[in-house]
């Protein structure tokens, strides 16, 4: 660390690791043996544009490993989404913070026959995932964070056994595309892009594509049913 004597402005060096952390200290001038009184160092300034947020924040979850502290967890019987489900049940994961989307969306799949849980934060959903393969999840792109990059639950599919993803049929919500942009849907790992202009009619675009979906995969999910890995 670099002083400068107040005093006489005499310059000397101490070394580092005797400089007390984070506190103010004095010491004896060598020069002119006046005291001198050092401040605590101030933490270097946040570079623009980086985040300030608190690192439990869910936009830095990242830095902790959210999903692998979720994976790595033991078990735990509260994390299960359902006690019992009757044979052909089909189930779906509503992950969306915007009360009317959310409304809108929750009343087609409703509509479509599936028994819905709406997780309130990425963990949670990340905790009924680890325990259940939803047939549908919607989810919106900045559910709990603000990166849409650092999509927790969309990083958690992504490391799905292909053949257990494929059973799964996704919604992303985004305002970055076009209602059913196939190219960005290919790009984004996902089945479906919706647009928040198109919520509207989210029930017809969700049944639509869905049967779609079915129809596609329905040779290959026949061929995995019979290689027993379904």
């Amino acid at each position: 660390m670099n002083i400068t004597c107040q005093h006489c402005k005499g310059q000397f060096r101490i070394p580092d690791e005797k400089v007390p952390k984070g506190q103010s200290f004095s010491l004896g001038c060598p020069k002119c043996k006046e005291k001198i009184t050092v401040g605590a160092p101030q933490p270097a300034p946040a570079k623009s544009g980086s985040s300030s947020k608190p690192a439990d924040h869910p936009a830095n979850q990242e830095k902790s490993g959210l999903v692998e502290d979720v994976t790595s967890g033991g078990y735990n019987d509260d994390d299960r989404p359902f006690d019992f489900l009757e044979e052909g049940t089909r189930t779906a994961l509503l992950c969306e913070l915007d009360p009317v989307y959310k409304a809108k969306i929750k009343d087609a799949l409703t509509g479509m026959g599936y028994l819905i849980t709406e997780p309130g934060t990425a963990r949670e959903a990340l905790k009924q995932m680890r325990f259940h393969v939803f047939d549908m999840v919607v989810l919106n792109e900045t559910f709990d964070t603000d990166d849409p990059e650092s999509n927790h639950v969309l990083k958690f599919l992504s490391r799905m056994a292909m053949y257990t993803r494929r059973k799964v049929f996704v919604a992303l919500i985004t305002e970055a595309y076009r209602t059913m942009d196939n190219m960005a849907a290919f790009a984004k790992s996902v089945n479906i892009i919706i647009n928040p202009n198109s919520i509207d009619d989210v029930d017809k675009i969700l049944t639509r594509a869905f049967a779609e979906n079915q129809a596609f995969y329905k040779v290959y999910m026949q061929a995995m049913d019979s290689a027993g890995k379904l």
